[in-house]
């Protein structure tokens, strides 16, 4: 019997993905982290990501990791993505360890966006019409072939970090990404151009397991008009199992997640439904990030970290079966600047906000003084707010509420 002590192997337990340590300590196992985010982004923004870890380990290959497994006194008994930087990494980690995960094969398609686009393509999963191009300079003919307008995209971002639409030609050939790193702090050295799909988009929630799949739940990230967007939130509000759109997306994902070699887990899967069918945006073989799990744990009986630790130890949790018990239906909002960048001088109705009897948690990302860019990702949103009610039109009212409610007040650059 080998005397080293049990320990699941967590990559990347920042932000939300942190709610795996405890649920960890709570299955009797130590924390190892390996944390893969460039070293200045991972410190500036989370300096203390070493909190509550027995072993914390730093490094982005497989080799590397591995090879730092076999110097330290844990036997890994999972190895759990907890950030979407994550997944590639943890299946192949799984893998080479005999552990339970994803289908190997396929797990760089399941990270890189040109890989996921190529393998659905392969497999007849409906996507966008896209190229792929390693240079800027190669967008205006990619959009060419394409039509305008197209979404160009960082293939390994996230958070919408660094997707841009382009709406035309002098666009393309004006095009400048000042996201030259993507949400992880590594160099974007690849991007997709494809065709923009005008549709409802949704964000659709799963567990899966031995290759079953159960749709907890899905949003639909609503915009304030009808405009194209390269930045999909807003409001983001739960749907209901009686929306027109629910039986074709489920059965979508469904097909995608069995498409992607999605056997257990969590996934967060991103499409775009029209009236001619529904397309693929991206698939996370993740827990979803955000409001989410918090809610979840507050409103229902999903305990998102504990569930999906049970599917990474090759066991069905129960929620695979049970009940879901939701006692409350949930929406998200983003207080952008959709102005110029400058300086924060007041966030007026932030009070009204923290006291609104609908608000599970305020996210305030700038203080007064701070310069606050425009919002162009997760990153940049200045102030979020994540409320719950008892059906879909009380939470609608909440986010028009807190919209009426809360205003930034900005004094823009001077561009003198």
């Amino acid at each position: 019997m080998s005397s080293r002590k049990p320990a699941v192997l967590l990559i990347d337990p920042v932000k939300t993905g942190e709610g795996y340590k405890k649920a960890a300590r709570d299955f009797g196992l130590h924390v190892v982290s390996l944390y893969t985010v460039e070293p200045t982004e991972l410190n500036s923004r989370w300096p203390d990501h070493t909190r509550d870890d027995d072993a914390s380990l730093y490094a982005s290959k497989a080799l590397d990791v591995l090879d730092a497994l076999t110097d330290i006194d844990f036997e890994v008994k999972a190895v759990v993505p907890a950030m979407e930087s994550a997944v590639h990494l943890t299946d192949v980690l799984a893998h080479e360890l005999g552990l339970a995960g994803n289908e190997v094969e396929l797990a760089w398609a399941r990270r890189n966006k040109a890989a996921m686009r190529a393998h659905a393509a392969q497999g007849g999963v409906r996507i966008p019409v896209f190229r792929l191009v390693y240079d800027l300079a190669e967008v205006p003919a990619a959009a060419e072939e394409i039509g305008f307008p197209v979404i160009v995209k960082p293939t390994m971002g996230a958070g919408a970090h660094g997707v841009t639409l382009v709406r035309s030609a002098a666009e393309a050939k004006d095009l400048r990404i000042a996201e030259e790193n993507d949400l992880f702090g590594w160099p974007v050295k690849e991007w997709l151009v494809e065709q923009y799909v005008r549709g409802r988009e949704f964000a659709v929630n799963c567990f899966s397991s031995d290759g079953e799949h159960r749709v907890m739940d899905m949003w639909e990230y609503r915009q304030p008009d009808s405009r194209d967007y390269d930045f999909p939130l807003w409001n983001n509000v739960q749907a209901t199992r009686d929306d027109p759109d629910w039986a074709r997306v489920e059965a979508y994902v469904h097909e995608v997640l069995s498409a992607f070699g999605v056997h257990r887990g969590p996934s967060h899967t991103e499409v775009k439904c029209t009236p001619d069918g529904v397309y693929l945006m991206e698939i996370g073989a993740r827990l979803p990030g955000g409001p989410a799990t918090d809610q979840w744990a507050d409103h229902t009986a999903i305990r998102p970290f504990h569930d999906a630790l049970t599917c990474y130890l090759g066991r069905r949790p129960a929620i695979m079966d049970q009940d879901l018990d939701i006692r409350a239906i949930f929406g998200a909002i983003a207080i952008r600047n959709d102005g110029a960048p400058g300086t924060l001088v007041a966030v007026h109705g932030l009070a009204e906000l923290e006291n609104h009897p609908s608000v599970d948690k305020v996210l305030v990302s700038y203080q007064p003084g701070d310069h606050v860019p425009v919002t162009r990702d997760t990153k940049s949103i200045p102030v979020g707010a994540w409320v719950s009610g008892p059906d879909q039109a009380a939470v609608v009212r909440a986010l028009d509420e807190i919209r009426a409610l809360v205003s930034l007040e900005i004094a823009p650059d001077d561009t003198d």
